[in-house]
């Protein structure tokens, strides 16, 4: 089922535009890649706006999680009220959960289409699809200036250049974290944990795999910054237009709740040093003339 659905399609891929740039398999993975890059734009597209919104109402969620610490209950009625989910902060890491099949995949596709040893090709000529009738272009070349793209890079370039992409990547589309306490603020730590965790994660994983993907993964950084970017254009234009709406306002207490917390203070005016207004005195002095005129009465 894996073969069939994802290791044999990723091999006829290859292998067709391969044959359509003239036998370049670095060309042929660079197309490969703008095509998967293409296909989960919607995807990134998604979750990059949910992050934009997110930071975007983060004073208003700091300011509830403040108010109802002791009451989760009433914290999650006032999140829905302005439109957060916490759950929504796990989605952060689902364009790479769902690119994982799509890596382990095509590792295993340009180890069989790369390889070169009898063995290697009997097990590749199985897999090529009669229709279309790439079977004559095996072997592929698997040979780049100093690479060969079915063994890891032996001086280290590609792992480099793979954490430099990556980490470049994550620092220009992540939203801005500064001025933000990551204590009340778990998408602002998770975003800042990214920036450093996956390039080091991916340039670890270059160390291993074939030169071939080491190129995917760097062809693959370098498109996401220019397709991140234009949608930052578009995140950043939808968020003004909410502000001249006036759609993004500050989180308000309520004023009925406002009310039964403020203590009722005596209407009894003092001056600085203590004493009573002159009201005050006034009131005092006529209650006095008015027991004099009772005592003299009687």
């Amino acid at each position: 089922m894996w073969d069939t659905l994802i290791v044999n399609p990723m091999i006829n891929a290859l292998l067709f535009f391969y044959d359509l740039l003239g036998n370049n398999f670095i060309l042929a993975i660079a197309v490969f890649t703008i095509v998967i890059r293409l296909i989960t734009q919607p995807l990134n597209m998604r979750q990059q706006r949910a992050m934009a919104k997110t930071q975007e109402i983060q004073p208003q969620i700091q300011a509830i999680q403040k108010k109802y610490k002791d009451n989760p209950q009433k914290m999650q009625e006032e999140f829905r009220k302005i439109g957060y989910n916490p759950a929504d902060t796990l989605t952060g890491c689902l364009p790479t959960l769902i690119q994982f099949p799509i890596l382990i995949g095509l590792y295993q596709a340009i180890i069989i289409v790369l390889g070169s040893t009898p063995q290697s090709l009997f097990e590749l000529v199985p897999r090529v699809y009669p229709a279309i009738n790439l079977t004559p272009l095996i072997p592929v070349e698997n040979k780049f200036l100093w690479l060969n793209l079915s063994q890891p890079d032996p001086f280290f370039v590609l792992p480099i250049i793979v954490f430099a992409s990556m980490f470049i990547q994550q620092k220009l589309l992540a939203p801005s974290t500064k001025g933000q306490d990551q204590k009340d603020n778990p998408a602002a730590a998770m975003t800042q944990s990214m920036q450093y965790t996956m390039p080091l994660m991916f340039g670890f994983f270059s160390l291993q795999f074939p030169a071939g993907l080491s190129i995917y993964f760097i062809l693959a950084n370098i498109i996401g910054i220019f397709l991140g970017l234009y949608t930052r254009r578009i995140t950043d234009k939808e968020r003004a237009e909410r502000a001249a709406k006036g759609l993004t306002t500050p989180y308000v207490i309520d004023a009925e709740e406002d009310k039964s917390q403020k203590v009722t203070q005596p209407k009894s005016k003092q001056s600085p040093n203590g004493s009573t207004t002159a009201k005050s005195k006034s009131s005092t002095s006529q209650t006095a003339s008015k027991r004099k005129k009772r005592s003299a009465k009687r």
